[in-house]
């Protein structure tokens, strides 16, 4: 994974952070338990890739 990916991830974290406070001090929780949840989304579906390369290595590794 590289450098790049990492601050990707933290930029959505921080950025899902303060909708979800922002959301909640208005009286949105729902609005702010949705937001939550689509940043995991966003964040898995970029990891999907670099999951996908993890299995190819350890399937070459053993042969498999």
């Amino acid at each position: 994974m590289d450098v790049d990916m990492i601050f990707k991830i933290a930029a959505i974290g921080i950025i899902v952070a303060v909708l979800n406070q922002v959301l909640i001090r208005s009286g949105r929780e729902e609005q702010a338990m949705m937001t939550t949840l689509s940043g995991l989304i966003v964040v898995l579906m970029m990891l999907i890739g670099e999951i996908s390369n993890l299995f190819d290595t350890v399937k070459s590794v053993f042969g498999l």
